[in-house]
């Protein structure tokens, strides 16, 4: 790194107040411990303890813990874990919803220097065996309503629930390894624990993405720098924390010594009404969960004040132009939106700024990130040209824990997408490069028919996929749910098109639905969409 990347992390970091002032005494004891544990989880909660041991760490349906608290009951519940026989290099599986368990298990792993594998609480029981069997973890820490979902999975495992109701439970529960365990502080283990995130599997099954922890705080600078997150202010991650988004502002949190408020499960006048109560400065979300809120009436989102909230910062699907506007335009310039992938992490961030000069773009890289667009034949395109994007930062995977890994050029990983670049030197994100529609010799993709769609009054969503023909190999269909009390037909939304873009771009089925099938990360399930049955 160079002398000019090193200060720039210095002074962003400064800026959010994640470096500051310290009494002698406690630097010496966060440098130990940053020394013993290297910026992981463990460490985060350790340092937070030090500098503000009664600050409010969490919030959650239970009422809150301090730093304190968090920092003595991890130390607890990894002796505890220890002593059930889960070692260094172990791994556990944790199924749990956005709630102290799920933070408590993240820490209580790193201590021990065991690996984490964060399961999707959307998936189907066989979802979860297919997953377990593959990634062979020695531990599950799951939610007691998922009991039947990892019942196969679970066996000849250790097992603990997480979060449970009334009744009796058959299986240790983590606040009883946490009242058992001794609350000193936990000897570091040799080699760091890995965290592993499950991709959403929306184009087949999940496959598990295997990141070291940094070895530094240059990646929270780099995100620190274009999203204007502060120190010690509360924020409410509404988006799940088993994906790479909502952990990504865990991770954050720890640096920035945040208070993190916390839901088990998104509802959109509760997550106003948690971010408002808390004064929170950051919302952390997923699209579809801006739609959720924005389809809520006036009236009732005008009853929270939520002028404390400085930063929404979104990600996980993409994001709408006129989805973006509308929630600017109700809660002000306050939107960040991070495009990525569960591998390469980020590529690249645009801010209010960027989506009102260039509506539909996702920004320019933070410092730190590469971004290249390439061919097929792996030649750089020019400025304009579209091409497949490829990214190179300091949180790039480390390959598939299944095996395989994604394309590499010139040390820079694939996202998957291609888009192009405008003259702004913004980013623009064209579409799936394996969603590529060819229809009558004419290639299409999806995401400029979705976008365009769902700026019309009458859309409130909409994806557009490809179907078998036999006469011009592919066609488009547009699934599209209504607004309520709107109407709709087929033919109007393809004049709608035909007025808009080339006339093979209209969609020649137009299918009215209810809802779409999305993942819990608001993903759209496209391959549910393209059947014919």
């Amino acid at each position: 790194m160079s002398l000019g990347d090193r200060i720039h992390t210095v002074r962003t970091l400064a800026g959010a107040g994640v470096i500051g002032p310290l009494r002698p005494d406690k630097l010496v004891r966060i440098g130990q411990a940053l020394r013993r544990f290297g910026p992981t989880p463990a460490a985060g909660y350790a340092t937070c303890a030090i500098r503000h041991p009664d600050r409010t760490a969490i919030v959650d349906e239970l009422g809150s813990l301090s730093f304190g608290d968090v920092q003595r009951r991890t130390n607890a519940l990894a002796h505890a874990l220890a002593d059930r026989g889960i070692v260094e290099g172990d791994g556990i599986a944790i199924m749990c919803r956005n709630h102290r368990g799920f933070i408590e298990a993240t820490v209580a792993c790193s201590k021990l220097g065991a690996d984490a594998l964060y399961l999707n609480t959307s998936f189907a029981g066989p979802q979860i065996t297919d997953v377990v069997k593959r990634e062979k973890p020695r531990a599950i820490v799951f939610d007691e309503e998922f009991s039947d979902l990892v019942k196969d999975a679970a066996r000849r495992r250790k097992r603990f629930i997480g979060w449970h109701g009334e009744g009796k439970l058959s299986d240790p529960t983590l606040e009883e390894l946490v009242e058992e365990g001794d609350p000193e502080d936990v000897v570091p283990p040799d080699e760091r624990g890995k965290a592993v995130i499950l991709t959403s599997g929306t184009t087949g099954a999940p496959k598990g993405a295997s990141r070291k922890q940094p070895e530094s705080l240059d990646p929270a600078a780099a995100l620190l720098s274009k999203i204007p997150l502060r120190s010690r202010e509360p924020t409410m991650i509404a988006a799940p924390l088993f994906h790479s988004w909502g952990f990504a502002h865990f991770t954050l949190a720890l640096g920035l010594g945040s208070t993190l408020v916390l839901r088990r499960e998104f509802d959109p006048e509760e997550t106003l009404s948690a971010t408002a109560q808390h004064q929170c400065t950051a919302l952390v979300v997923v699209p579809v969960m801006v739609q959720r809120i924005l389809e809520l009436p006036p009236e009732t989102v005008d009853r929270y004040d939520l002028s404390a909230l400085r930063v929404i910062a979104i990600s996980g699907s993409a994001l709408a132009p006129s989805l973006a506007e509308r929630a600017m335009d109700r809660f002000g310039d306050v939107l960040y939106n991070l495009y990525g992938s569960t591998e390469v992490a980020w590529a690249a961030i645009a801010t209010p700024e960027d989506m009102r000069a260039a509506p539909g773009s996702v920004g320019k890289p933070p410092r730190g990130t590469t971004l290249k667009l390439y061919d097929e034949e792996g030649d750089e395109v020019e400025q304009g040209e579209t091409g497949r994007i490829f990214v190179g930062n300091d949180m790039l995977f480390e390959g598939y824990t299944g095996g395989g890994s994604k394309d590499v050029i010139d040390g820079l990983m694939a996202t998957g997408d291609v888009g192009h670049i405008d003259e702004g030197g913004r980013l623009f994100v064209d579409g799936r490069d394996d969603e590529m529609i060819v229809s009558g010799g004419e290639n299409v993709f999806p995401q400029e028919v979705e976008e365009l769609l769902a700026a019309h009054d009458a859309v409130a969503d909409v994806a557009v996929v490809g179907v078998e023909d036999e006469e011009f190999g592919q066609r488009l269909r547009a699934v599209i749910v209504k607004r309520k009390g709107t109407k709709l037909a087929e033919k109007d939304v393809q004049e709608h098109v035909k007025r808009n873009l080339a006339g093979y771009k209209v969609p020649r089925d137009v299918v009215f639905a209810e809802e779409l099938p999305r993942t819990s990360t608001g993903k759209v399930l496209k391959r549910e969409l393209g059947d014919d049955d």
